[in-house]
């Protein structure tokens, strides 16, 4: 599978974890991204369901275990070099809370921690995209919701 100027966009999968009122971000390690700090995520693997894809790439990016509760959003992450496509993403972002496992960078993220709302937001020195900023804005208000709603 080609990452990079793919012949067709790519599936990928990505993860808002939030616990304690703070999200769990991952500095990527590898490009699109390098250096940027994002939600854990990656490719699903063929024959991969969403919900087993999200969870992996958590584990391998900061050695946690989730439960995915379910989609935040769907997008598209297009990266172009002039007039060719570099990266095409196809990206499904969930919910998740943790349920087991230690805090660790792994995998292709060169750091993993968890930041509080203030951090994530515009003018933060973490730098985040304003769509993976939104993704994030929408998931830790689901989260939200689901903690007043008894769940």
């Amino acid at each position: 599978m080609q990452r990079e100027f793919p012949s067709a966009p790519l599936a990928g999968v990505g993860a808002v974890v939030v616990e304690q009122g703070r999200v769990l971000l991952v500095r990527r390690g590898t490009e699109p991204m390098k250096g940027r700090w994002s939600l854990p995520g990656g490719l699903l693997e063929l024959g991969e369901p969403l919900a087993e894809g999200v969870a992996r790439e958590v584990r391998e990016e900061t050695g946690l275990e989730v439960e995915v509760l379910g989609l935040v959003e769907l997008l598209d992450r297009i990266y172009r070099e002039g007039a060719r496509v570099r990266y095409h993403y196809v990206i499904a972002d969930y919910l998740c809370r943790v349920v087991g496992g230690e805090l660790r960078a792994g995998s292709d993220a060169d750091a993993a921690r968890w930041v509080e709302r203030a951090e994530w937001g515009s003018g933060s020195e973490l730098q985040i995209e304003p769509v993976t900023a939104r993704v994030i804005e929408a998931g830790w208000q689901m989260a939200r919701g689901r903690k007043g709603s008894g769940q």
